[in-house]
């Protein structure tokens, strides 16, 4: 077929000064259409990732130890926290720059019990401000460790405060402005465990490091020399990989590469920590076997759950008990599914990875431990009275919740002390994990259907599935402070620090109205 190459003459005659404004802008846009596509296309391609058959599990995973406390003589326990850098061999042969908590990467953990009364000694020897968060934690505002109690390079903060809420698997981050991320990925983290007389009685496997096990798991990235890569979000990557953040490739469990767990007893008890901040797991076994959940963010179920798989999204924590033969050799993975974004959000949040985490190894023998009881925690099960005040949040792309960007001086909700509300939370095309600070929340229903029972538990913190309606039963503390807020916020750490994170008080009941929204920022100290 012959071409005729005066057509695009006569179509430039035909079309008037408009038209031929329209065309050009077309022209003009094509190739940036194409490299776009182009750049898309690449980057779907090539973000599928896998490592199953690349480990050999050769290291034994490392445990945590638990820090011991000063106790004085009013029976406070004194805890010393060190915010500090140094070097880590990460990879087997290479060594990394990384920081840590009275170490070199991550931090010891921390155990106390409900109604202890505990200060925390925190001493900053970071090269920027930092700041620690008690994620999880019933306590005052302004003990609470997120972005206005930020502590100054060689200051040290003691926040102190009394344990009012029943066992529980939390943990400890930084949470600085718009740095969360950086530190957090740089190592700063470690577990913080609530015991209680209820817990101590149900024969749950609770030695520690022998079967009561933390695992907090991350995902990371290195340059060719083993230097952390922490992957910053230019505007193209957003544009054509989606905007959950940038997701590793390689595995750190208690920041051990390759690892394995080495079971003595029958039973074993993980308090898995979802440390990364982007990565969603869809945890199960490669055999398929099955496990119990125990326990999720803010305490043990009602009833133990066996299931297969669980879904567990930055910041979130859920208790798994493991049941293991002489012999038996499964691999903890994380399993395609579960983000349940749809194409091709799925692929760029890392839906379809397949990531092996940690063998578990059982000797030929094996000591017999106690049964699970068949109920857990007997604690008053969170309700909503009728006349709850709800609340409604959307969070929006990246950066925004009800169409506002964090703002440091400005107070978005008044709370009244004590108040029990339903917050309606709804996440818009990109996946979202929502965490409220001071509180315990109960899933009430997603898209007006129950959860599934081993979500039915104490929780702070929330996988928000895309286009779904999550209506939240929220308890909130009684330490009343119209002048220092608490955060709620998107845990996908890349989110949170592009401002997808908004700020409530906490007040005398009636005194809502008097409050005001915004703060005097020349006077609110840091630290």
């Amino acid at each position: 077929m012959k071409t005729n190459p005066a057509w695009p003459r006569r179509v430039w005659r035909r079309r008037g000064p408009f038209g031929k404004l329209v065309l050009l802008l077309v022209l003009a846009l094509v190739p940036v259409g194409v490299f776009f596509a182009g750049a898309f296309g690449l980057n779907y391609l090539n973000s599928k990732i896998s490592n199953v058959g690349e480990l050999a599990f050769e290291n034994p995973v490392d445990v945590p130890p638990v820090l011991e406390p000063r106790v004085d003589s009013d029976g406070r326990k004194h805890f010393d926290l060190r915010l500090q850098t140094g070097r880590s061999e990460l990879l087997p042969g290479r060594s990394t720059e990384t920081w840590g908590v009275n170490g070199a990467y991550l931090g010891p953990t921390i155990r106390a019990r409900t109604g202890d009364d505990v200060t925390m000694h925190v001493r900053n020897d970071l090269p920027e401000a930092s700041s620690l968060h008690w994620h999880g934690m019933r306590l005052p505002a302004k003990m609470d460790g997120g972005p206005h109690q930020e502590v100054a390079p060689g200051d040290t903060w003691s926040p102190h405060w009394t344990v009012k809420q029943p066992a529980a698997s939390l943990w400890y981050h930084p949470h600085p402005h718009g740095k969360t991320a950086k530190h957090v990925y740089r190592g700063v983290s470690g577990m913080f465990l609530i015991d209680d007389e209820e817990s101590d009685e149900l024969g749950l496997p609770d030695e520690y490091g022998v079967d009561d096990i933390p695992l907090v798991i991350q995902d990371k990235k290195f340059t060719e020399d083993g230097a952390l890569d922490p992957g910053e979000m230019s505007a193209l990557d957003e544009a054509v990989s989606g905007s959950t953040g940038i997701l590793g490739d390689t595995i750190l469990v208690n920041g051990t590469y390759d690892p394995h767990f080495q079971a003595s007893r029958t039973l074993t008890r993980f308090r898995v920590l979802n440390g990364s901040p982007a990565r969603i797991y869809n945890l199960g076994f490669d055999d398929g076997r099955s496990f119990q959940v125990v326990g999720t963010d803010s305490g043990l179920l009602p009833a133990p759950q066996e299931r297969e798989r669980v879904v567990v999204s930055p910041g979130e924590r859920v208790e798994l008990v493991v049941r293991l033969e002489p012999g038996d050799s499964p691999v903890l993975r994380s399993f395609p599914g579960g983000v349940g974004a749809g194409f091709p959000q799925d692929r760029f949040a890392g839906d379809d990875d397949t990531l092996d985490l940690i063998q578990l190894r059982a000797p030929a023998t094996l000591e017999p431990s106690q049964d699970i009881p068949e109920t857990l925690a007997e604690g008053e099960r969170l309700t909503a009275p009728p006349d709850a005040r709800v609340r409604e949040f959307k969070l929006g792309g990246t950066s925004r919740i009800n169409g506002e960007r964090m703002d440091m001086a400005r107070i978005d909700e008044v709370v009244p002390a004590g108040a029990v509300e339903i917050w309606e939370v709804r996440g818009g095309g990109s996946p979202h994990s929502f965490h409220i600070h001071d509180v315990a929340f109960r899933i009430l229903d997603i898209d007006g259907e129950p959860p599934p029972a081993w979500l039915a538990g104490r929780k702070d913190t929330v996988y928000l599935q895309p286009g779904k309606r999550f209506r939240l039963v929220v308890e909130f503390g009684t330490d009343a402070d119209p002048e220092v807020p608490y955060m709620y916020h998107c845990h996908l750490l890349y989110h949170e620090d592009n401002g997808m994170m908004g700020q409530f008080v906490i007040v005398e009941p009636g005194r809502e109205d008097e409050v005001p929204r915004t703060l005097d920022m020349a006077g609110h100290h840091h630290g």
